[in-house]
């Protein structure tokens, strides 16, 4: 099964660029994963690089034997690996993650954060990571609607976050699936998702061919929802089955 694969991140309306987003592949397998600095931390964009970094060079050096433990082994090593830098530079140094991992035409992914993961089966959406964080609370309790999570005042407080001897541990999906072709992927970190709605990533994916063009009809639709260019970092990476469309 060939993947067809794209990444865009921006800085936006901020001064520097705390996301970061890169991705290995091979033969039927890769890596891929979106990280987002926290920007009430010092050093956000090195949190992030540290965090894309380590998954990419364990992906490199080492064999995958079991999926989901993989992942969490690199969410582990990541979260002590930005620890290591934050004493470095004698501050503390956040990062959201999420990961998602191709092996022999199956996929397993894992998250910590608000940073997103889209999965698409069949031409339909079959499942959306779970932000951690406070608004995504508010929603489940009941007390905003999904919509509303994009605007919610609490939307940037983080229950989970790599870079810290607490919660930090990643939450993983309910089991790795098996790819057939037509399926897709979508991760982004939360200066993305807020401009766009769950239905509308579907759409764009079914207009698209590529997985370029997927990205390109997300932003255009991003581009046009932002005002006075004061939004935060955007980050996309889009995976897509190619052949059986």
């Amino acid at each position: 099964m060939n993947l067809d694969v794209y990444s865009y991140t921006n800085q936006g309306g901020r001064d520097h660029n705390e996301d970061c987003a890169d991705y290995c592949m091979g033969d039927e397998r890769g890596i891929f994963v979106v990280a987002d600095g926290l920007g009430g931390h010092q050093y956000g964009e090195l949190a992030s690089a540290c965090t894309v970094d380590t998954f990419l060079k364990a992906w490199q050096e080492e064999a995958v034997l079991e999926m989901p433990k993989w992942l969490s082994t690199q969410f582990l090593s990541a979260n002590e690996a930005i620890l290591k830098l934050a004493g470095e530079h004698g501050c503390t140094m956040k990062s959201t993650a999420v990961a998602l991992l191709i092996e022999d035409g199956t996929a397993c992914w894992a998250h910590a954060g608000d940073s997103r993961l889209y999965y698409i089966h069949d031409r339909e959406m079959k499942w959306i990571t779970a932000d951690h964080s406070v608004a995504y609370k508010k929603y489940k309790a009941g007390e905003i609607t999904r919509e509303q999570l994009r605007t919610d005042e609490d939307q940037s407080s983080l229950l989970r976050t790599l870079g810290g001897r607490e919660r930090s541990d990643p939450e993983l999906c309910e089991q790795p699936v098996k790819l057939e072709n037509g399926d897709a992927f979508l991760l982004c970190s939360d200066g993305a998702w807020e401009y766009f709605s769950d239905g509308e990533v579907l759409i764009d994916y079914l207009k698209a061919e590529t997985a370029k063009e997927w990205t390109e009809l997300l932003l255009k639709r991003i581009l046009s929802r932002i005002v006075y260019k004061k939004n935060d970092n955007l980050t996309i990476l889009t995976v897509m089955a190619e052949n059986g469309r």
